[in-house]
């Protein structure tokens, strides 16, 4: 069997801004590297859901108010910034901030420079929520780090 061309990654989001060259074909290691990959985010990822269920929120919930924390330099978030952050659609972000809202974890402000713009703010009750769930992620982030920095046939998880 021939191997075929290489070929271009789709015109996807997930494939960068610029095209991708795929291989033509994959090796064992791409595949155990991939597995690898797809099973430490998966893991994360449920033991997270675990995380937030204690804290009375769920992982969405959890990450929305994660992502107002982080933001750099300012304490509140745009609808579209949680939007990219969430890799969700506009509308549903804004369904999510609705069920926010009525538990009492965010508020939303009217931009004072563009009246258009609505911002996110954490409560109080929501400030100290997202500080304990993310020290309880510390030692699986820990983990995921480490996990993504395993070496197999001399390549980095993740790179080739």
């Amino acid at each position: 069997m021939s191997n075929p061309e290489p070929r271009t990654a789709p015109d996807s989001s997930a494939a960068n801004e610029a095209a991708v060259i795929l291989p033509a074909a994959l090796s064992q290691d791409d595949y155990r590297r991939l597995s690898h990959v797809r099973y430490q985010l998966r893991r994360f990822s449920r033991l997270s859901e675990d995380i937030c269920r204690t804290g009375g929120v769920t992982s969405l919930q959890y990450q929305l108010l994660l992502h107002v924390k982080a933001m750099q330099g300012k304490n509140w978030a745009s609808v579209g910034e949680l939007a990219e952050k969430l890799q969700a659609k506009h509308h549903g972000v804004v369904a999510l901030l609705d069920r926010c809202e009525k538990l009492g974890l965010i508020e939303r402000c009217e931009n004072q420079q563009d009246r258009r713009q609505v911002e996110i703010h954490l409560l109080p009750r929501s400030e100290q929520l997202v500080e304990r769930l993310a020290l309880l992620h510390q030692p699986e982030l820990r983990l995921l780090e480490d996990a993504f920095s395993f070496r197999g046939d001399d390549h980095a998880v993740g790179h080739s």
